[in-house]
Protein backbone atom coordinates (compact mmCIF):
# COMPACT_ATOMS: atom_id res chain seq x y z
CA UNK A 1 0.00 0.00 0.00
CA UNK A 2 2.44 2.11 0.58
CA UNK A 3 4.29 1.74 -2.57
CA UNK A 4 0.97 2.71 -4.10
CA UNK A 5 0.70 5.87 -2.18
CA UNK A 6 4.73 6.90 -3.51
CA UNK A 7 3.35 6.21 -7.12
CA UNK A 8 0.41 8.52 -6.95
CA UNK A 9 2.49 11.17 -5.19
CA UNK A 10 4.65 10.48 -8.26
CA UNK A 11 1.96 11.10 -10.62
CA UNK A 12 0.71 14.11 -8.93
CA UNK A 13 3.67 15.88 -8.60
CA UNK A 14 4.63 14.78 -12.70
CA UNK A 15 1.39 15.87 -13.47
CA UNK A 16 1.51 19.33 -11.63
CA UNK A 17 5.18 19.91 -13.23
CA UNK A 18 4.23 19.41 -16.95
CA UNK A 19 0.88 21.46 -15.88
CA UNK A 20 2.88 24.53 -14.77
CA UNK A 21 5.66 24.00 -17.58
CA UNK A 22 2.89 23.80 -20.40
CA UNK A 23 1.38 26.87 -18.95
CA UNK A 24 3.75 28.66 -18.84
CA UNK A 25 4.54 27.45 -22.74
CA UNK A 26 7.47 26.09 -21.74
CA UNK A 27 7.62 23.23 -24.20
CA UNK A 28 11.27 22.67 -24.82
CA UNK A 29 11.14 21.91 -20.90
CA UNK A 30 8.14 19.47 -21.54
CA UNK A 31 10.14 17.66 -24.32
CA UNK A 32 13.13 17.33 -21.94
CA UNK A 33 10.59 16.62 -18.76
CA UNK A 34 9.20 13.64 -20.94
CA UNK A 35 12.82 12.04 -22.57
CA UNK A 36 13.89 11.66 -18.89
CA UNK A 37 10.80 9.38 -18.34
CA UNK A 38 10.34 5.99 -18.34
CA UNK A 39 7.69 4.44 -20.96
CA UNK A 40 5.23 3.38 -18.87
CA UNK A 41 5.91 6.37 -16.66
CA UNK A 42 4.88 8.60 -19.77
CA UNK A 43 1.67 6.37 -20.40
CA UNK A 44 0.31 6.98 -17.00
CA UNK A 45 0.88 10.60 -17.19
CA UNK A 46 -1.07 10.52 -20.69
CA UNK A 47 -3.95 8.62 -19.18
CA UNK A 48 -3.99 10.97 -16.54
CA UNK A 49 -4.24 14.26 -18.37
CA UNK A 50 -7.58 15.92 -19.75
CA UNK A 51 -7.77 15.56 -23.95
CA UNK A 52 -6.54 18.72 -24.30
CA UNK A 53 -2.89 18.51 -22.19
CA UNK A 54 -2.96 14.86 -23.44
CA UNK A 55 -2.57 16.15 -27.50
CA UNK A 56 -0.15 18.83 -26.69
CA UNK A 57 2.10 16.04 -25.01
CA UNK A 58 1.57 13.50 -27.59
CA UNK A 59 3.29 16.17 -29.87
CA UNK A 60 6.25 16.45 -27.89
CA UNK A 61 7.26 13.11 -27.25
CA UNK A 62 10.25 12.06 -28.87
CA UNK A 63 9.49 9.63 -31.76
CA UNK A 64 12.15 7.13 -30.46
CA UNK A 65 9.72 6.84 -27.68
CA UNK A 66 6.55 6.20 -29.08
CA UNK A 67 6.60 2.83 -29.39
CA UNK A 68 7.28 2.41 -26.17
CA UNK A 69 4.87 4.43 -24.92
CA UNK A 70 1.89 3.07 -27.17
CA UNK A 71 2.62 -0.91 -25.73
CA UNK A 72 1.79 0.84 -22.27
CA UNK A 73 -1.52 2.60 -22.82
CA UNK A 74 -4.87 1.18 -22.49
CA UNK A 75 -6.96 0.05 -25.69
CA UNK A 76 -9.44 2.97 -26.07
CA UNK A 77 -6.35 5.75 -25.56
CA UNK A 78 -3.98 3.71 -27.63
CA UNK A 79 -6.87 3.46 -30.64
CA UNK A 80 -7.01 7.37 -30.27
CA UNK A 81 -3.89 8.33 -30.78
CA UNK A 82 -2.74 5.64 -33.46
CA UNK A 83 -5.44 7.28 -35.38
CA UNK A 84 -4.07 10.30 -35.59
CA UNK A 85 -0.61 9.39 -36.10
CA UNK A 86 0.81 9.01 -39.90
CA UNK A 87 1.60 5.80 -41.68
CA UNK A 88 5.60 6.93 -41.46
CA UNK A 89 5.39 7.65 -37.55
CA UNK A 90 3.49 4.06 -37.32
CA UNK A 91 6.35 2.57 -39.20
CA UNK A 92 8.95 4.07 -37.44
CA UNK A 93 6.92 2.83 -33.91
CA UNK A 94 6.24 -0.52 -34.71
CA UNK A 95 9.63 -1.37 -35.60
CA UNK A 96 10.89 -2.09 -32.25
CA UNK A 97 7.48 -3.05 -31.12
CA UNK A 98 7.23 -6.75 -29.89
CA UNK A 99 5.37 -9.10 -32.38
CA UNK A 100 1.96 -9.14 -30.36
CA UNK A 101 1.97 -5.37 -30.08
CA UNK A 102 2.99 -4.89 -33.17
CA UNK A 103 -0.01 -7.23 -34.18
CA UNK A 104 -2.54 -5.03 -31.91
CA UNK A 105 -1.50 -1.83 -33.93
CA UNK A 106 -2.40 -3.28 -37.02
CA UNK A 107 -5.64 -4.74 -36.12
CA UNK A 108 -6.57 -1.16 -35.20
CA UNK A 109 -6.03 0.07 -38.08
CA UNK A 110 -8.10 1.01 -41.19
CA UNK A 111 -7.90 -1.16 -44.08
CA UNK A 112 -6.54 1.79 -46.39
CA UNK A 113 -4.09 2.82 -43.17
CA UNK A 114 -3.11 0.12 -42.66
CA UNK A 115 -1.88 -0.69 -45.84
CA UNK A 116 0.07 2.31 -45.93
CA UNK A 117 1.65 1.28 -42.83
CA UNK A 118 2.82 -1.70 -44.45
CA UNK A 119 4.11 -0.44 -47.01
CA UNK A 120 6.09 1.79 -45.42
CA UNK A 121 7.58 -0.60 -42.97
CA UNK A 122 10.63 -2.51 -43.79
CA UNK A 123 10.88 -6.31 -45.32
CA UNK A 124 12.01 -7.67 -41.91
CA UNK A 125 8.92 -5.68 -39.82
CA UNK A 126 6.78 -6.27 -42.32
CA UNK A 127 7.48 -10.38 -42.56
CA UNK A 128 7.17 -9.98 -38.22
CA UNK A 129 3.75 -8.49 -39.20
CA UNK A 130 1.93 -10.96 -41.25
CA UNK A 131 2.96 -13.26 -39.29
CA UNK A 132 2.00 -12.06 -36.26
CA UNK A 133 -1.43 -11.67 -38.03
CA UNK A 134 -1.54 -14.63 -38.90
CA UNK A 135 -3.52 -15.49 -35.55
CA UNK A 136 -6.76 -14.47 -33.53
CA UNK A 137 -5.72 -11.63 -31.22
CA UNK A 138 -7.38 -13.61 -27.70
CA UNK A 139 -5.33 -16.63 -28.57
CA UNK A 140 -1.56 -18.06 -27.58
CA UNK A 141 -0.42 -16.71 -31.17
CA UNK A 142 -1.59 -13.33 -30.85
CA UNK A 143 0.12 -13.16 -27.14
CA UNK A 144 3.16 -14.58 -28.45
CA UNK A 145 6.43 -13.30 -29.38
CA UNK A 146 8.81 -14.76 -32.53
CA UNK A 147 12.45 -13.63 -30.78
CA UNK A 148 13.20 -17.21 -29.72
CA UNK A 149 16.56 -18.62 -28.83
CA UNK A 150 16.79 -22.24 -30.35
CA UNK A 151 19.54 -25.24 -30.05
CA UNK A 152 20.24 -28.48 -31.37
CA UNK A 153 19.87 -31.24 -28.75
CA UNK A 154 24.09 -33.27 -30.46
CA UNK A 155 26.05 -30.37 -28.97
CA UNK A 156 27.58 -29.21 -25.61
CA UNK A 157 27.12 -26.80 -23.44
CA UNK A 158 30.52 -25.06 -24.56
CA UNK A 159 29.56 -24.30 -27.63
CA UNK A 160 26.02 -22.80 -26.82
CA UNK A 161 27.75 -20.57 -24.28
CA UNK A 162 29.97 -19.30 -26.81
CA UNK A 163 27.06 -18.66 -29.13
CA UNK A 164 25.73 -16.38 -26.64
CA UNK A 165 28.71 -14.39 -26.24
CA UNK A 166 28.90 -13.96 -29.66
CA UNK A 167 25.57 -13.24 -30.24
CA UNK A 168 25.81 -10.41 -27.52
CA UNK A 169 22.34 -10.18 -26.00
CA UNK A 170 19.07 -12.24 -25.11
CA UNK A 171 15.67 -11.53 -25.54
CA UNK A 172 13.92 -10.41 -22.91
CA UNK A 173 12.43 -12.41 -19.98
CA UNK A 174 14.68 -15.02 -21.34
CA UNK A 175 14.75 -18.27 -18.94
CA UNK A 176 15.20 -21.28 -21.27
CA UNK A 177 16.56 -21.91 -24.27
CA UNK A 178 14.59 -24.68 -26.43
CA UNK A 179 15.75 -27.54 -28.00
CA UNK A 180 14.72 -27.76 -31.79
CA UNK A 181 15.39 -30.46 -34.63
CA UNK A 182 16.21 -29.30 -37.69
CA UNK A 183 12.20 -29.70 -38.75
CA UNK A 184 12.03 -26.89 -35.53
CA UNK A 185 10.38 -29.62 -33.49
CA UNK A 186 10.25 -29.39 -29.77
CA UNK A 187 12.22 -31.84 -27.89
CA UNK A 188 12.35 -29.91 -24.32
CA UNK A 189 14.59 -27.24 -22.98
CA UNK A 190 17.93 -25.91 -21.19
CA UNK A 191 17.32 -23.48 -17.94
CA UNK A 192 19.61 -21.07 -17.72
CA UNK A 193 20.61 -21.62 -14.41
CA UNK A 194 21.97 -24.94 -15.65
CA UNK A 195 23.20 -24.12 -19.00
CA UNK A 196 25.52 -21.60 -16.16
CA UNK A 197 26.41 -24.07 -13.53
CA UNK A 198 27.19 -27.80 -15.31
CA UNK A 199 30.03 -28.56 -16.74
CA UNK A 200 30.59 -27.31 -20.38
CA UNK A 201 31.67 -31.09 -21.98
CA UNK A 202 28.23 -32.24 -21.12
CA UNK A 203 25.56 -32.33 -24.07
CA UNK A 204 22.21 -30.94 -24.54
CA UNK A 205 20.60 -33.66 -24.45
CA UNK A 206 21.50 -35.28 -21.41
CA UNK A 207 20.61 -31.72 -19.38
CA UNK A 208 17.55 -31.01 -21.60
CA UNK A 209 14.42 -31.00 -20.01
CA UNK A 210 12.41 -33.29 -22.25
CA UNK A 211 8.92 -33.31 -20.68
CA UNK A 212 8.73 -28.92 -20.50
CA UNK A 213 5.12 -28.14 -21.23
CA UNK A 214 4.15 -26.25 -24.73
CA UNK A 215 1.11 -24.47 -25.42
CA UNK A 216 -0.91 -24.76 -28.64
CA UNK A 217 -0.81 -21.93 -30.98
CA UNK A 218 -4.68 -21.87 -30.74
CA UNK A 219 -5.19 -21.83 -26.95
CA UNK A 220 -7.14 -19.08 -25.81
CA UNK A 221 -5.29 -16.40 -24.13
CA UNK A 222 -7.57 -16.69 -20.99
CA UNK A 223 -6.66 -20.71 -20.17
CA UNK A 224 -2.65 -19.82 -21.09
CA UNK A 225 -3.15 -17.37 -18.45
CA UNK A 226 -4.44 -19.79 -15.95
CA UNK A 227 -1.88 -22.04 -17.07
CA UNK A 228 1.15 -19.48 -16.23
CA UNK A 229 -0.75 -18.54 -12.95
CA UNK A 230 -0.86 -22.45 -12.05
CA UNK A 231 2.82 -22.94 -13.03
CA UNK A 232 4.14 -20.17 -11.93
CA UNK A 233 5.93 -19.86 -15.30
CA UNK A 234 8.31 -16.88 -16.17
CA UNK A 235 7.96 -18.44 -20.07
CA UNK A 236 6.31 -20.82 -22.09
CA UNK A 237 7.41 -22.17 -25.38
CA UNK A 238 4.42 -22.12 -28.15
CA UNK A 239 4.12 -25.01 -30.73
CA UNK A 240 1.84 -25.76 -33.93
CA UNK A 241 -0.61 -28.69 -34.02
CA UNK A 242 2.76 -30.47 -35.73
CA UNK A 243 5.26 -29.95 -32.77
CA UNK A 244 7.11 -27.04 -34.47
CA UNK A 245 8.22 -23.96 -32.10
CA UNK A 246 6.77 -21.03 -33.38
CA UNK A 247 7.45 -18.24 -30.54
CA UNK A 248 7.31 -18.23 -26.64
CA UNK A 249 5.13 -16.43 -24.09
CA UNK A 250 6.34 -14.41 -21.49
CA UNK A 251 4.96 -13.20 -18.14
CA UNK A 252 4.91 -9.78 -18.70
CA UNK A 253 2.25 -10.69 -21.46
CA UNK A 254 -0.06 -12.62 -19.37
CA UNK A 255 0.17 -9.89 -16.76
CA UNK A 256 -1.54 -7.78 -19.59
CA UNK A 257 -3.90 -10.36 -19.98
CA UNK A 258 -5.02 -10.91 -16.41
CA UNK A 259 -5.25 -6.96 -15.79
CA UNK A 260 -7.72 -6.93 -18.99
CA UNK A 261 -10.01 -9.65 -17.50
CA UNK A 262 -9.74 -8.15 -13.86
CA UNK A 263 -10.92 -4.76 -15.46
CA UNK A 264 -13.44 -6.26 -17.94
CA UNK A 265 -14.83 -8.04 -14.97
CA UNK A 266 -14.96 -4.91 -12.80
CA UNK A 267 -16.32 -3.11 -15.96
CA UNK A 268 -18.76 -5.17 -16.99
CA UNK A 269 -20.37 -5.34 -13.43
CA UNK A 270 -21.41 -1.66 -13.58
CA UNK A 271 -22.40 -2.27 -17.23
CA UNK A 272 -19.56 -0.48 -18.50
CA UNK A 273 -16.43 -1.48 -21.19
CA UNK A 274 -12.97 -2.09 -19.36
CA UNK A 275 -11.68 0.64 -22.24
CA UNK A 276 -13.34 3.36 -20.66
CA UNK A 277 -10.72 6.39 -20.87
CA UNK A 278 -11.03 8.04 -17.31
CA UNK A 279 -10.76 11.34 -19.55
CA UNK A 280 -12.29 10.38 -22.53
CA UNK A 281 -14.67 12.90 -24.55
CA UNK A 282 -18.16 13.90 -22.45
CA UNK A 283 -20.49 13.01 -25.29
CA UNK A 284 -18.69 9.49 -26.38
CA UNK A 285 -18.83 8.54 -22.56
CA UNK A 286 -21.97 9.24 -22.23
CA UNK A 287 -23.38 7.60 -25.19
CA UNK A 288 -21.68 4.70 -23.85
CA UNK A 289 -23.26 4.43 -20.83
CA UNK A 290 -26.43 4.97 -22.29
CA UNK A 291 -27.15 1.79 -23.69
CA UNK A 292 -27.33 0.21 -20.56
CA UNK A 293 -28.99 2.79 -18.23
CA UNK A 294 -31.32 2.20 -20.95
CA UNK A 295 -31.79 -1.38 -20.18
CA UNK A 296 -31.77 -0.70 -16.60
CA UNK A 297 -34.86 1.56 -16.49
CA UNK A 298 -36.95 -1.00 -18.07
CA UNK A 299 -35.80 -3.46 -15.76
CA UNK A 300 -36.93 -0.93 -12.91
CA UNK A 301 -40.56 -0.23 -14.19
CA UNK A 302 -40.44 -4.04 -14.47
CA UNK A 303 -40.05 -4.11 -10.51
CA UNK A 304 -42.44 -0.83 -10.16
CA UNK A 305 -45.15 -2.52 -12.55
CA UNK A 306 -45.00 -5.03 -9.67
CA UNK A 307 -45.79 -2.80 -7.33
CA UNK A 308 -48.34 -1.46 -9.06
CA UNK A 309 -50.72 -4.61 -9.18
CA UNK A 310 -50.52 -3.92 -5.38
CA UNK A 311 -51.77 -0.66 -5.31
CA UNK A 312 -54.70 -1.57 -2.82
CA UNK A 313 -52.45 -3.07 -0.41
CA UNK A 314 -50.36 -0.23 0.03
CA UNK A 315 -53.06 2.06 0.40
CA UNK A 316 -54.20 0.86 3.14
CA UNK A 317 -50.35 -0.10 4.96
CA UNK A 318 -48.36 3.03 4.99
CA UNK A 319 -45.93 1.29 6.78
CA UNK A 320 -45.95 -1.55 4.53
CA UNK A 321 -44.47 1.26 1.99
CA UNK A 322 -41.58 2.48 4.48
CA UNK A 323 -40.55 -1.68 4.88
CA UNK A 324 -41.04 -2.75 1.80
CA UNK A 325 -37.52 -1.80 0.64
CA UNK A 326 -35.51 -4.20 3.22
CA UNK A 327 -36.67 -7.07 1.09
CA UNK A 328 -35.01 -6.31 -2.17
CA UNK A 329 -32.56 -5.13 -0.59
CA UNK A 330 -31.30 -8.19 1.58
CA UNK A 331 -32.11 -10.73 -1.49
CA UNK A 332 -29.82 -7.97 -3.99
CA UNK A 333 -26.69 -8.19 -1.23
CA UNK A 334 -26.97 -11.95 -1.04
CA UNK A 335 -27.34 -12.66 -4.63
CA UNK A 336 -24.26 -10.46 -5.69
CA UNK A 337 -22.17 -12.55 -3.14
CA UNK A 338 -22.83 -15.86 -5.02
CA UNK A 339 -22.74 -13.86 -8.75
CA UNK A 340 -19.41 -12.44 -7.95
CA UNK A 341 -18.45 -16.00 -6.83
CA UNK A 342 -19.10 -18.08 -9.34
CA UNK A 343 -17.99 -15.18 -11.61
CA UNK A 344 -14.52 -15.69 -10.47
CA UNK A 345 -14.89 -19.09 -11.16
CA UNK A 346 -15.94 -19.03 -14.24
CA UNK A 347 -12.75 -17.13 -15.30
CA UNK A 348 -10.34 -19.30 -13.42
CA UNK A 349 -11.87 -22.24 -15.05
CA UNK A 350 -13.11 -23.62 -11.40
CA UNK A 351 -16.68 -24.11 -13.03
CA UNK A 352 -17.98 -26.42 -15.69
CA UNK A 353 -20.27 -28.72 -16.46
CA UNK A 354 -19.30 -31.55 -13.83
CA UNK A 355 -19.29 -29.82 -10.57
CA UNK A 356 -22.06 -26.51 -12.25
CA UNK A 357 -25.00 -28.57 -9.99
CA UNK A 358 -23.38 -29.10 -6.85
CA UNK A 359 -22.83 -25.60 -7.00
CA UNK A 360 -26.64 -24.49 -7.82
CA UNK A 361 -27.57 -27.06 -4.93
CA UNK A 362 -24.79 -24.95 -2.73
CA UNK A 363 -25.76 -21.65 -2.82
CA UNK A 364 -29.11 -22.67 -2.77
CA UNK A 365 -28.92 -24.04 0.88
CA UNK A 366 -26.53 -21.09 1.91
CA UNK A 367 -29.53 -19.01 0.58
CA UNK A 368 -32.08 -20.12 2.86
CA UNK A 369 -29.82 -20.54 5.71
CA UNK A 370 -29.01 -17.02 5.16
CA UNK A 371 -32.99 -16.07 4.66
CA UNK A 372 -33.83 -18.49 8.09
CA UNK A 373 -31.24 -16.48 10.20
CA UNK A 374 -31.70 -13.02 8.69
CA UNK A 375 -35.52 -13.29 7.87
CA UNK A 376 -36.12 -14.03 11.74
CA UNK A 377 -33.19 -11.60 12.91
CA UNK A 378 -35.84 -8.63 10.98
CA UNK A 379 -38.68 -10.40 12.12
CA UNK A 380 -37.78 -9.80 15.98
CA UNK A 381 -36.87 -6.21 14.82
CA UNK A 382 -39.82 -5.50 13.73
CA UNK A 383 -41.83 -6.71 16.41
CA UNK A 384 -40.04 -4.24 18.85
CA UNK A 385 -39.89 -1.36 16.36
CA UNK A 386 -43.79 -1.39 15.68
CA UNK A 387 -45.13 -4.09 17.99
CA UNK A 388 -46.56 -5.71 15.24
CA UNK A 389 -45.47 -9.42 15.34
CA UNK A 390 -47.78 -10.16 11.93
CA UNK A 391 -45.45 -7.55 9.80
CA UNK A 392 -42.60 -8.69 11.49
CA UNK A 393 -43.34 -12.52 10.26
CA UNK A 394 -44.76 -10.82 6.97
CA UNK A 395 -41.23 -9.35 6.28
CA UNK A 396 -39.54 -12.18 7.32
CA UNK A 397 -41.13 -14.50 5.21
CA UNK A 398 -40.64 -12.74 2.11
CA UNK A 399 -37.03 -11.92 3.01
CA UNK A 400 -36.81 -15.71 3.20
CA UNK A 401 -38.72 -16.64 -0.19
CA UNK A 402 -36.34 -13.69 -1.78
CA UNK A 403 -32.75 -14.55 -0.46
CA UNK A 404 -33.69 -18.19 -1.29
CA UNK A 405 -33.87 -17.07 -4.42
CA UNK A 406 -31.33 -14.74 -4.69
CA UNK A 407 -28.39 -17.74 -3.96
CA UNK A 408 -30.09 -19.95 -6.57
CA UNK A 409 -29.94 -17.01 -9.39
CA UNK A 410 -27.07 -15.49 -8.49
CA UNK A 411 -24.96 -19.28 -9.55
CA UNK A 412 -27.63 -20.00 -11.90
CA UNK A 413 -27.52 -16.79 -13.99
CA UNK A 414 -23.69 -16.45 -14.93
CA UNK A 415 -23.78 -20.46 -15.42
CA UNK A 416 -26.83 -19.79 -18.34
CA UNK A 417 -25.29 -16.33 -19.91
CA UNK A 418 -21.66 -18.42 -20.16
CA UNK A 419 -23.82 -21.57 -22.04
CA UNK A 420 -25.54 -18.44 -24.15
CA UNK A 421 -22.30 -17.04 -24.96
CA UNK A 422 -23.04 -13.85 -23.55
CA UNK A 423 -20.40 -12.39 -20.82
CA UNK A 424 -21.86 -13.06 -17.36
CA UNK A 425 -19.85 -10.05 -16.08
CA UNK A 426 -21.29 -7.47 -18.35
CA UNK A 427 -25.37 -8.76 -18.22
CA UNK A 428 -25.35 -10.79 -14.76
CA UNK A 429 -25.72 -7.79 -12.38
CA UNK A 430 -28.57 -6.27 -14.06
CA UNK A 431 -30.18 -9.47 -14.46
CA UNK A 432 -29.95 -10.79 -10.39
CA UNK A 433 -31.05 -6.81 -9.41
CA UNK A 434 -33.85 -7.62 -11.51
CA UNK A 435 -34.86 -10.99 -10.39
CA UNK A 436 -34.16 -9.52 -7.03
CA UNK A 437 -35.97 -6.79 -7.18
CA UNK A 438 -39.18 -8.57 -8.83
CA UNK A 439 -39.38 -11.75 -6.58
CA UNK A 440 -39.04 -9.22 -3.24
CA UNK A 441 -41.48 -7.02 -3.96
CA UNK A 442 -44.33 -9.89 -5.17
CA UNK A 443 -43.23 -12.09 -1.91
CA UNK A 444 -44.08 -9.15 0.16
CA UNK A 445 -46.82 -7.45 -1.21
CA UNK A 446 -48.32 -10.94 -2.32
CA UNK A 447 -47.99 -11.94 1.45
CA UNK A 448 -49.38 -8.44 2.85
CA UNK A 449 -52.65 -9.06 0.50
CA UNK A 450 -53.29 -12.70 1.54
CA UNK A 451 -52.45 -12.23 5.37
CA UNK A 452 -52.92 -8.54 6.24
CA UNK A 453 -56.29 -8.21 3.93
CA UNK A 454 -58.27 -10.94 4.60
Amino acid sequence: MAVELLDNEQTELRLSQLNQALGSGMFVHVRQMLLNMAASDIALVLESSPPRTRQILWQLIDQEQTGEVLEELGEELKDQLIRQMSPERLARAAAGLDTDDLAYILRSLPDSLYKQVLQSMGSQDRSRAEQALAYPEESAGGLMNTDTVTIRPDVNLDVILRYLRQRGSLPEATDTLYVVDRRDILLGGVNIATLLTRDPSTPVRELMDADLEAIPVTMADSEVAQLFERHDWLSAPVIDQDGRLLGRITIDDVVDVIREDADHTMMGMAGMDEDEDTFGPVLRSTLRRSMWLTINLFAALLAASVSNLFENTLEQFATIAILMTIVPSMGGVAGNQTLALVIRGIALGHIGQSNSRWLLGKELAIGFLNGLLWSSLVCLAIWVWKGEWQLGALIGGAMLINMTVAGLAGAAIPLLLKKLKVDPALAGGMLLTTVTDVIGLFAFLGLATLFLLR
